[in-house]
């Protein structure tokens, strides 16, 4: 149910907003209770959105396996598992600094948000990228207790590149959102406007990453893992480009983990041989 996989897209930007915070590498003690507040959002996360869509993820085809609408686990199972995901985020988070236990509400609060956003809205994508985008954000305060303009072009870098993705993963629930009068990009977009969006949306991220890049002590290491970056993203979009979904686990999964990991060892490679060190 939690898809523990997936945490190939968040965590290592988190890591990578820790490294930077510290020009180096933070301590163990931080590095474990960041870990902590990670895990403790993306549990608390996966379920909540599992309980709030369990209705809708019933009448899809594609979600209908899922553990509660298959009878695998029970809404207060998961409910109470919430609960213990929550109490880890915001124990994690009083043993980091007074700021990350003072956002870590709002944190929760865009978490809820997101799994209701596609009852009203087209933008849920974008809340997705901010929960997503939210990571590198937390992992710099954790270990600064401030917030800085280069965590947050990282952070925005990050919202971009998951909104983009996740609207690339609507596509497959296209017909099913607008006969159930849900509301995202492809709804409103159609697939040739939904990929032109996540086009753009790539070429923003590659921007912000490249600001980023301006803006702290970053060399070659940070540079060539954006253009790594930026050509694996060419390449995602390359697959899907006529609007054939037969490759979108290659172009959402495979391609966009190796981004999140390229990007998190460029970086380690900078605070630790490269300028970044200084």
């Amino acid at each position: 149910m939690i898809k523990f996989s997936h945490t190939i897209f968040a965590l290592p930007f988190a890591l990578t907003g820790a490294l930077l915070a510290a020009r180096g590498i933070p301590s163990w003690v931080q590095m474990f209770w960041i870990m902590m507040a990670m895990v403790g959002a993306r549990t608390a996360a996966m379920g909540l959105n599992r309980v709030i869509d369990a209705e809708i993820d019933a009448r899809n085809p594609r979600t209908a396996n899922r553990a509660i609408p298959a009878g695998q686990l029970g809404k207060g199972t998961v409910i109470a598992f919430i609960v213990i995901s929550v109490l880890m985020l915001l124990y994690a988070a009083s043993r980091l600094n007074p700021l990350c236990l003072a956002l870590a509400p709002v944190a929760l609060f865009f978490l809820v948000l997101y799994s209701y956003c596609k009852r009203f809205t087209s933008f849920a994508h974008m809340v997705l990228g901010l929960c997503l985008g939210a990571a590198p954000v937390g992992a710099w305060i954790a270990v600064r207790g401030t917030v800085e303009l280069p965590v947050i072009l990282l952070g925005l870098a990050v919202l971009f590149w998951v909104a983009g993705f996740d609207i690339l993963y609507a596509l497959q629930d296209l017909e099913f959102d607008r006969a159930a009068g849900l509301h995202s990009i492809p709804v409103k977009l159609g697939v040739n406007g939904s990929l032109w969006l996540a086009r753009l949306f790539s070429l923003i991220m590659v921007g912000l990453l490249v600001a980023v890049h301006a803006l702290l002590p970053l060399g070659g290491f940070f540079l060539g893992g954006v253009f790594a970056a930026t050509l694996l993203l060419c390449y995602e979009h390359w697959l899907l480009r006529s609007g054939d979904l037969s490759r979108l686990d290659l172009a959402f999964f495979t391609t966009n983990g190796y981004i999140s990991i390229i990007i998190f060892l460029a970086t380690l490679a900078e605070v630790l041989v490269g300028k970044g060190a200084a």
